[in-house]
């Protein structure tokens, strides 16, 4: 099926005239007849009865008519979009985050590039570090933001934004609130919420091993949201990098003799072509200050 088939048959349905519905669509009567008995031979049965002074359509055309009518609407669409894309009018951006990064490290990067285009098109997608990985390799995502990502592929490429420093987070009235920074030993008798989304958990539960804290008795959580209910709820305490949003319930503060830093990144694909949108997003976030933002 060919859309200059369809056009002809909605110009015939709409004029019930071929010799009209010819002139609209500047071709002759007779390239138009053959097109529509094409799409006929296509569809196995008429679409119209050829009366005159009128066409008719068929119980067939009646029921194909707001079916074509949709698609070719739809191909007018898409030509439209694409358009735009070329012309710089809209612009996309497909990013994947790990978990552990809060979207806030993006917003204004994000404000500032949606004034250079009259529309964009944003499409986030959340996972693991693995997950992120997979994104950029089948094309899903043209860029990643995670602390780290296990992957060895030898088309990603990879650039350090920021290194930030994990601190403990407390309900603004629990007892270690007051205390800054906290001792280690100050843990030994908390319950601890282990973010198992973050990918420096287990780097982080090593450390706190070597100290002798019990880590094999800490809650394990899969979302940020749900941490930050649990902590707030006094069912545990947190330790959560610098960058992650907090409510005003709850205090920040760090933990004296525990070197648990991470590197935020920011990773793409060597070789791919990248939207206009994604070019300029990638040289904000690598000439960005992060300074007052990692803390």
């Amino acid at each position: 099926m060919e859309m200059h088939q369809v056009r002809y048959f909605l110009a015939v349905a709409r004029l019930l005239n071929f010799t009209r519905a010819a002139e609209e669509c500047n071709v002759t009567q007779p390239s138009l007849t053959r097109a529509i008995k094409q799409l006929e031979a296509e569809l196995g049965g008429d679409l119209f009865r050829r009366e005159r002074p009128c066409a008719q359509l068929t119980e067939l055309g009646q029921r194909m008519h707001p079916l074509l009518q949709q698609c070719y609407e739809a191909a007018l669409g898409a030509r439209s979009l694409a358009s735009s894309f070329k012309s710089g009018e809209v612009g996309a951006l497909q990013i994947a985050l790990t978990h552990s990064i809060d979207l806030a490290l993006l917003i204004p990067h994000l404000e500032q590039i949606k004034r250079q285009f009259n529309r964009l098109e944003f499409r986030f997608l959340r996972g693991d570090s693995r997950e992120v990985a997979d994104y950029l390799k089948k094309g899903e995502a043209e860029l990643g933001l995670a602390a780290e990502i296990d992957e060895s592929w030898d088309r990603l490429d990879v650039w350090p934004l920021f290194t930030e420093h994990f601190e403990l987070v407390v309900r603004t009235d629990h007892p270690l609130a007051g205390r800054n920074p906290v001792e280690i030993d100050d843990l030994r008798a908390e319950q601890l919420l282990s973010r198992t989304y973050c990918e420096h958990r287990n780097r982080i539960s090593d450390s706190l091993r070597e100290h002798g804290l019990d880590i094999d008795r800490s809650h394990e959580i899969s979302s940020e949201r749900d941490l930050i209910a649990l902590v707030q709820a006094d069912i545990g305490i947190a330790m959560m990098p610098h960058t992650s949003l907090v409510p005003d319930t709850l205090k920040r503060t760090a933990i004296a003799g525990l070197d648990a830093r991470r590197t935020v990144n920011l990773y793409g694909v060597a070789g791919r072509q990248r939207t206009a949108v994604a070019s300029a997003v990638m040289r904000m976030l690598r000439g960005a200050d992060w300074r007052g933002i990692a803390g």
